[in-house]
């Protein structure tokens, strides 16, 4: 009797091997389909994403303007994150779980997973930079506030802080990807966006997208830098905030699918 009580208190604190392989099948099914989109489609989702974060960034300023609390501001930028989930925008560093998955179960090729990326990036940030000049001109007493916040990153040496700031943003915006796709109701992956959204803007970790709107803002309201200080800062830490997100969340997760993969990959032969 003993021993039966165990084995069901077993059953419930491991996770059901169907469940985790109805969550597999829905990162596959999820990332085949954002991978097989056109150019139009992926330019259009990332313009779309670019803007959505950029209302985070606006109340990341506008907190820490009133506040000068990087932890509040946090709170306040996952705003762009609850925009992102409900809109089902797409965000560069966003990509770095699902469609990888869809790749490695062959249902979409590299080249396909490169064009995700680039498009989706290049809108982002071009999206993002239309918001800040809008922001820029809307509330102009946020532009003081931008350009203090952009020495974090502009100013910042590339070192070894530097690399680990960018690899934990890899690591921390794809575990909320995964966070939200293992929820099961919205509410859960509302939590998951509010996690994500603090622990990148409240600690001030180097995200290339969220940190670009950043710059963008101060540049805005002229910034004593300009875009070429952006871009040396910028080329690392999106290179880092993939290794972080692949190698990290993305690769553990894969071993552990192994078996799972391996029945995609045959089905998708077949």
């Amino acid at each position: 009797m003993a021993e039966d009580t165990r084995e069901e208190l077993g059953e419930t604190d491991a996770p059901a091997e169907d469940e985790v392989a109805e969550a597999f099948d829905r990162i596959v099914d999820e990332g085949a389909q954002r991978l097989h989109r056109s150019w139009r489609e992926v330019l259009a989702t990332g313009l779309a994403g670019g803007i959505e974060i950029a209302t985070g960034v606006v109340a990341l300023l506008a907190v820490y303007a009133e506040t000068g609390s990087h932890l509040l501001a946090g709170l306040a930028f996952s705003i762009g994150f609850i925009a992102l989930a409900l809109a089902r925008s797409e965000l560069f560093t966003e990509g770095f779980l699902v469609p990888v998955t869809a790749v490695v179960a062959g249902r979409a090729s590299g080249p396909m997973l490169a064009k995700l990326w680039a498009g989706t990036l290049v809108a982002n940030l071009v999206g993002g930079w239309a918001v800040m000049w809008l922001v820029v001109r809307a509330l102009p007493e946020l532009g003081g506030t931008a350009v203090e916040s952009s020495a974090d990153f502009v100013d910042a040496p590339l070192d070894l802080r530097a690399v680990c700031l960018a690899l934990l943003a890899g690591i921390v915006i794809t575990l909320m990807t995964r966070m939200q796709h293992g929820a099961d109701s919205e509410a859960g992956k509302m939590v998951a966006s509010v996690i994500g959204g603090f622990l990148l803007a409240g600690l001030v970790l180097f995200h290339s997208v969220l940190d670009s709107l950043i710059i963008f803002a101060a540049l805005h309201a002229g910034a004593p830098f300009g875009y070429g200080a952006w871009l040396a800062w910028f080329w690392y830490v999106a290179l880092l905030n993939l290794v972080g997100g692949l190698l990290v969340v993305t690769a553990l997760r894969l071993v552990r699918s192994k078996e799972l993969i391996e029945r995609e990959r045959a089905s998708a032969r077949s």
